[in-house]
This record gives C-alpha cells, sequence and structure tokens, in this order.
C-alpha cells in the first residue's frame, strides 16, 4: 500500500475528495488508517503536481466517522489490472 493522500470533504454527489501529492491510478483500492477498505479512486482532477482525487465510497463505509475524521490519512493499493484481450482474426472468404 502507498501514501495517497488527506482526506478534504465529501462532495454533495456522496464522493470523498482528497488531496495528493502523487497522481493515483484509477481504481485502485483506498484505505483509511485502521487499513479497512472505504472505497475506490473514482476520478483524478486538478493540477498535476497535487491533484484531487474523487473516491467512490463502499455502501458498507461509515460517513459520520469520515466526516469527524477529515483530515485523515488514506492509502491506496494498486487495482489488478486486466489482461488485454486478444483480438480475434477475421477469416476472408476465398471465392
Amino acid at each position: 500500500m502507498k501514501f495517497l493522500g488527506n482526506t478534504l470533504h465529501i462532495a454533495s454527489s456522496g464522493k470523498l475528495i482528497a488531496r495528493s501529492s502523487k497522481t493515483p491510478t484509477e481504481g485502485g483500492i483506498v484505505f483509511n488508517n485502521k487499513k479497512d477498505k472505504i472505497g475506490r479512486v473514482n476520478y483524478v482532477f486538478g493540477p498535476t503536481k497535487q491533484p484531487y482525487i474523487s473516491i467512490h465510497l463502499f455502501e458498507s463505509t461509515n460517513r459520520d466517522e469520515i466526516k469527524k475524521n477529515y483530515g485523515e490519512k488514506l492509502f491506496v493499493s494498486k487495482s489488478k489490472s486486466k489482461k488485454p484481450r486478444k483480438r480475434r482474426m477475421r477469416t476472408r472468404n476465398k471465392k
């Protein structure tokens, strides 16, 4: 797990907004200090040196606890990337 950043606030859309010092990959799983899964990286926006990160929270995540702990450190693990599918070769009909 790598350090992701610190929490800022929960947006009106229900997504957690955090500030980071590095650009994470989208789709990575986000953990809190207690190593509980809280969500998944949804979108990265803003300046490249210190981007903002939109985190889609899991339904099992306690939003009230996150609201109490603004500024909490977050960590991210790499998402398992899917292998690219091989393209199917088209056969030409010979006449």
